[in-house]
């Protein structure tokens, strides 16, 4: 399986749970973690510094085209940060869990 962690971040844990159980209930994800933060960034011409939510959302390769619009249309951010990173290494057992986890893909 070709493995990814899949970022994005939110302002709330409510918000953090729609994304996450919409993930995992259609298959997209296999776990979702999600922490709490501290960000600073530039938006519309200031600087900003707030409290946000981080998920990392487990996935294929595969997955991700219908993971990001899942997450596109439920993200409550005009431009969310949606991004991943490979995972270059996992066990031969948590890789297995992930495939039963995940299954075929989407589900109906």
């Amino acid at each position: 399986m070709d493995m990814l962690a899949v970022f994005t971040t939110v302002s709330s844990n409510d918000e953090a749970e729609v994304l996450a159980r919409a993930a995992v209930e259609r298959r997209l994800a296999a776990c979702v973690q999600v922490e709490a933060i501290h960000s600073t960034y530039r938006w519309q011409g200031a600087i900003a510094s707030e409290p946000e939510v981080r998920l990392m959302f487990k996935t294929s390769r595969a997955l991700y085209p219908a993971l990001e619009a899942t997450l596109k249309s439920l993200h409550p951010y005009a431009v969310p940060a949606i991004f991943a990173l490979p995972v270059v290494e996992a066990s031969a057992e948590y890789e297995a869990w992930m495939e039963d986890a995940i299954g075929t893909g989407p589900a109906e």
